[in-house]
């Protein structure tokens, strides 16, 4: 048979495009083995399910286990869930075993079974050195048989299990390479009776491909009741974790962790590492006030802009989309009055950070401008607001959270959208809030 790498479809020849998803060239040969009849897994033994009216079944919470990491409690909505499975995925490098190790080492109360397809024992013991833990309760083997990993389940009895990776796991009832879209389904598959039978949580540890989307088949993310996505720029140190599936828990919750030589350490108030806080004022760096998921930080903003030295101006923008900072430029061009189009732009997020929220539009656009005329905007300013296409200044998402938030960091002033807030008391705060409704307004407002 002939599976799609993509979504996992199947197919009795071979085409150049899939024909469920439409993806090219991901067509990918397997051998299978005969079905088993309808007649033969009816008589499996199992018992048949009644239907029960909503009213009738009882509401129970899951029981859960704590882990030590609060940040990643917080993405998981309060920890392991029992007989859940939580597929943790992310680049090469970025910290994904860092992660779950360190985790593990420091649960002393429970059994753990880490099974490595692709570090041996001692590498694995290296890193827990090196993390500076050890533990008598966490067993490590290397093994890629899916087989043999249910021997070591009934030889440990764990109490958490950890795989890593589900791509180096091969079935022997299946003659497919391990990695394939057949093999990473049926160890899935097996993994998920197993861990809905006991009650034991098992996390699977998942590569991405070049595009970052988690690699294997799409059924392997429908599996699962999480899938966890660890994130970050290697060359910074900043790491993010944020749910993209969770069927126990929000998925608007993100985790922050510091990446150091010892391990992963959480950052529990991210804006005071984010926004620079001594030194002189500088043209060309504001501070903006954005949201992650429902969690808000000040992030700030470094923007320079000179003359074109080579006749074409460049555009180059770092943790920011391109496209919406041509966008702004054409706002201040056209509604605003700044003649741009000869200049060098350069745009950069400080620490690292990929931000997609438009509540920055404003902070861009100021640090754009203070570097253009060459005048630092006042320290203890912050902004959030989305700019339109008119010039108008929108009003963004929870913005008492990110009042709130500026106000804990102790900004002296704040620029907002003019739209008022309800059911948000602002008597009581302070900092000083300047409702701005066009980008000239805001200017104004910055540099008098």
């Amino acid at each position: 048979m002939w599976f799609c790498s993509s979504c996992g479809a199947d197919s009795a020849k071979w085409t150049g495009r899939c024909p469920a998803c439409g993806e090219w060239n991901t067509m990918v040969e397997e051998k299978v083995l005969a079905a088993t009849s309808p007649s033969a897994t009816s008589r499996s033994g199992r018992e048949k399910a009644v239907p029960r009216a909503v009213n009738d079944i009882k509401a129970i919470d899951e029981p859960r286990i704590p882990m030590p990491s609060n940040e990643l409690n917080r993405v998981l909505g309060g920890g392991l869930v029992k007989g859940s499975i939580v597929l943790l995925g992310g680049e090469p490098g970025v910290g994904k075993s860092t992660l779950v190790l360190q985790n593990l080492l420091s649960i002393r109360s429970r059994r753990i079974l880490y099974v490595s397809g692709e570090e041996s024992p001692t590498q694995l013991k290296l890193r827990a050195d090196r993390i500076g833990r050890g533990s008598d309760n966490v067993f490590i083997v290397g093994e890629t048989s899916l087989e043999n990993i249910f021997s070591h389940i009934d030889d440990i009895k764990p109490e958490i299990l950890v795989v890593d990776s589900i791509q180096t796991i091969a079935s022997d009832t299946l003659e497919s390479s391990a990695g394939s879209v057949g093999q990473v389904r049926e160890c899935a598959a097996a993994l998920l009776r197993y861990a809905k039978e006991s009650g034991v949580p098992v996390l699977l540890i998942g590569h991405i491909t070049k595009e970052g989307s988690l690699a294997g088949p799409k059924v392997l993310e429908h599996i699962v009741d999480a899938v966890l996505q660890f994130e970050g720029d290697r060359q910074y140190m900043y790491r993010l974790l944020r749910a993209t599936k969770n069927r126990f828990g929000s998925t608007s919750e993100l985790g922050i962790y510091e990446m150091q030589r010892s391990g992963l350490r959480e950052v529990s108030n991210p804006s005071e590492m984010l926004v620079s806080t001594g030194g002189e004022e500088l043209s060309g760096v504001a501070v903006g006030v954005t949201l992650e998921g429902i969690r808000p930080f000040l992030i700030e903003v470094q923007a320079l802009v000179s003359s074109a030295a080579y006749g074409t101006p460049q555009r180059s923008v770092t943790g920011f989309d391109a496209k919406r900072m041509n966008m702004l430029l054409a706002v201040l061009e056209k509604r605003v009055g700044f003649k741009l189009g000869q200049k060098d732009v350069f745009l950069n997020i400080a620490g690292g950070l990929k931000v997609n929220d438009p509540a920055l539009d404003l902070g861009v656009i100021s640090a754009i401008l203070s570097s253009n005329v060459d005048m630092a905007i006042p320290r203890g300013w912050c902004m959030a607001g989305e700019v339109g296409l008119t010039g108008e200044i929108r009003p963004v998402t929870r913005l008492e959270k990110r009042i709130t938030e500026a106000e804990k960091l102790g900004m002296s002033d704040m620029l907002i959208p003019s739209a008022p807030i309800k059911g948000f008391d602002t008597s009581k705060l302070s900092i000083r809030l300047h409702h701005v409704s066009k980008v000239a307004d805001a200017f104004r407002e910055l540099f008098g």
